[in-house]
């Protein structure tokens, strides 16, 4: 019968792990929204777990400790926006870091009680059982924050849209039932004339610019209702509010632009012209465009990837 050697010492050999490590310089990160808490190879320092804060001084002390441990990836939850910084700072100091869903981590059997939530992400981390979310690079990710910015301002503009068109019901002036989008050109010109006191509809029906599908005749009717203050004086506020996302909109444009041509600077002169968009642009009903009508995008010149 065969018998296994038994170490010098008469001990039995302690095996941290079953696996093999695939990631030995390998450390894990649990975000919080006032303390980090990480976790490396219990080999590389006396003290293997420690707290940092999330001021950024702290943030650079972590990655000072992290390299000085001869870490080259790290792995992190993410939990809400509270890894965005440390992330960034990490990733600016050349670590590989892997960001993983919270679920996942979860779904991984063996978890013991007594383990901190960032020794079990180090540990899956080390032997390759978590698998990073998709995370663009820092570039594509700055162009990725302008555009989900201009999104909320513009749903915010849309808000006080639906209040514009609330308040003119209230007036009983039926515009919206004779003019698809009441902040078209058409519709902006009566707006500014209510909020600037006429209330003639024949004054306002004038304002129709020529592009426009309805009558003058229509308009005029439909602008024929109760101007009571209270409600000027809320269509004047929500108008305001409008114009001030507007300017907003412009602003974050040309943010947008100014990054897309630093980002095609970077990029080869492609071979083949950019192919002719597919449709054409789309227009309020009762709007139509002009024949020398350009889109503000179509200069703008786009990167290739």
């Amino acid at each position: 019968m065969e018998h296994r050697r038994r170490p010098q010492g008469g001990k039995k050999a302690k095996n941290p792990s079953l696996l093999e490590r695939i990631n030995p310089n390998a450390a894990g990160i649990d975000c919080g929204s006032e303390t980090h808490h990480v976790a490396v190879p219990p080999e590389r320092d006396p003290e293997p777990v420690r707290s940092f804060k999330t001021f950024t001084g702290d943030l650079h002390r972590l990655a000072d400790w992290l390299g000085a441990c001869g870490i080259k990836t790290v792995a992190m939850e993410s939990t809400g926006v509270y890894w965005i910084p440390i992330f960034e700072i990490l990733e600016a100091r050349g670590f590989e870091v892997v960001l993983v869903n919270s679920r996942h981590i979860k779904n991984v059997p063996g978890r013991k009680t007594d383990v901190l939530d960032c020794q079990w992400i180090q540990e899956l981390h080390s032997v390759g059982l978590l698998r990073g979310s998709f995370r663009p690079a820092a570039e594509i990710a700055s162009l990725r924050a302008y555009l989900r910015h201009r999104e909320k301002l513009v749903q915010s503009a849309a808000t006080h849209t639906q209040r514009m068109q609330k308040t003119l019901v209230q007036m009983n002036l039926q515009l919206h039932n004779v003019i698809s989008d009441i902040t078209g050109i058409t519709g902006m010109r009566i707006l500014r004339d209510i909020v600037a006191g006429v209330m003639d509809p024949l004054v306002l029906a004038a304002h129709r610019d020529h592009r426009c599908r309805a009558s003058q005749d229509d308009i005029a009717a439909s602008l024929t209702g109760n101007y009571r203050a209270e409600h000027r004086f809320m269509l004047r506020q929500d108008l305001e509010l409008f114009d001030t996302f507007q300017r907003q909109i412009q602003a974050c444009d040309a943010e947008i632009e100014s990054l897309l041509n630093t980002l095609a600077a970077k990029q080869r002169t492609p071979k083949a012209p950019t192919p002719a968009p597919r449709r054409k642009p789309r227009f309020c009903d009762n709007e139509l465009p002009d024949d020398n009508y350009t889109s503000p995008w179509a200069t703008a010149t786009l990167p290739h990837f």
